[in-house]
């Protein structure tokens, strides 16, 4: 499964991660310093709950934090997929509530990890519009310019579930 997407003109991001709201970050495992250099990201013991839409081997998190390895595309979802991104969000909300630190990642730091942040952001009671902007706000203007991201966090991730697992009428398939 291809989970990566050509970024085109977006620029790499700016920081390893960004804290989006107490206790829940949002990261990728490339970012570019001062002088546009481009670096890797290394998760060790930063965060009690790392979830990745994305991995490289090397780059963590160390043994014994609690990793949740779930690739997705950059891309439209299945309903299936969709479902796991709600089930991760609940995973880092409940992190949240519980006063641990939750880093949710893919390559750049901005779709997958967007969508997952943004839902989490939902289930701790943001609508999806505001949740957007605060992701965009705390993380990069470039979060989220996947637009099926933003659809889905626009109509409920319940609600895009339902509508992916539709079959198309016989004469479209």
């Amino acid at each position: 499964m291809k989970t990566r997407r050509r970024e085109g003109d977006v620029p790499e991001p700016r920081s390893r991660w960004d804290e989006i709201t107490t206790g829940l970050w949002m990261g990728g495992h490339v970012w570019s310093d001062a002088d546009h250099r481009h670096q890797d990201v290394v998760v060790e013991r930063e965060f009690d709950v790392v979830i990745s839409l994305y991995t490289r081997a090397g780059h963590g998190p160390a043994d014994g934090v609690e990793h949740h390895v779930v690739p997705i595309p950059d891309d439209w979802l299945t309903a299936q997929e969709i479902d796991r991104v709600r089930g991760l969000a609940v995973v880092a909300a409940d992190a949240v509530r519980t006063g641990r630190s939750a880093l949710v990642r893919c390559y750049s730091g901005y779709n997958r990890s967007g969508l997952v942040a943004a839902q989490t952001l939902v289930e701790l009671g943001h609508d999806g519009a505001g949740a957007i902007d605060r992701v965009r706000l705390r993380r990069s203007p470039w979060a989220l310019h996947n637009l099926a991201f933003e659809q889905y966090l626009l109509t409920g991730l319940d609600v895009a579930s339902l509508l992916s697992g539709l079959e198309p009428p016989p004469e479209r398939r």
